[in-house]
């Protein structure tokens, strides 16, 4: 038999505007060499530090709309005005190639990409207080006190949807974040589900055995 060849698992992470997801998946990329980072396009101004096609495909509003008609992303959301959307091809080549995908995108979006991958894994990422979440905000010093306060109003609405995740991680510590990420997803590629086919391909060879040793 040729042995099964297992894919790569969509994982998709969510949170609160400054729980530092993009700190934790650095640091998970950084640390394992199994995993690809989905690079969005967004039409929002790129930050201090940020580069085309590492942090995002900085696009105009135009563009990203024709993305949307010719169907070039597996999902797209408009937050704080401005859309993010994934990249199709980028996501499915890799999930071939056995990569696991991280998706770090907002709720909506992940929403939609349950129900277009329904093994997804989706994971919510939280801070370990409202204090604390602020406090992250207004350090990273990329956004004046307005905007600030816009994310805030907006994380009292951000979680719904939640009941949908698999699992919450709370960042309290960044090391101890990754490793618990990493852990849960590794254990989902033992899922169930995913060995489905793998399964169904011993059980025809057994069947094939069985055959062959009662006609001897």
């Amino acid at each position: 038999m040729e042995k099964h060849k297992e894919k790569g698992i969509l994982v998709v992470v969510s949170g609160f505007s400054g729980a530092g997801k993009g700190t934790i998946m650095k640091n998970l990329t950084r640390k394992y060499d199994n995993y690809a980072l989905s690079i969005s396009a967004t039409t929002r101004a790129a930050r201090p530090g940020e580069e085309e096609g590492k942090s995002y495909f900085f696009v105009s509003k135009d563009r990203f709309e024709e993305m949307i008609d010719r169907d070039e992303l597996v999902e797209y959301a408009k937050y704080v005005d401005n859309y993010y959307g994934t990249p199709r091809k980028f996501v499915e080549d890799c999930l071939n190639e056995g990569k696991d995908v991280i998706l770090e995108i907002e709720i909506q979006g992940a929403l939609k990409i349950k129900k277009k991958f329904p093994d997804s894994l989706l994971i919510f990422m939280a801070p370990p207080s409202a204090e604390e979440l602020r406090a992250r905000l207004i350090g990273r010093n990329t956004e004046d006190e307005a905007t600030v306060n816009k994310r805030l109003s907006r994380a009292i609405v951000e979680a719904e949807g939640v009941e949908a995740y698999d699992y919450i991680l709370v960042n309290a510590d960044i090391d101890t974040c990754t490793e618990k990420l990493h852990n849960l997803i590794r254990a989902s590629h033992d899922r169930a589900e995913v060995h489905l086919d793998l399964i169904e391909e011993i059980r025809k060879d057994l069947r094939r055995i069985e055959d062959a040793t009662s006609n001897v």
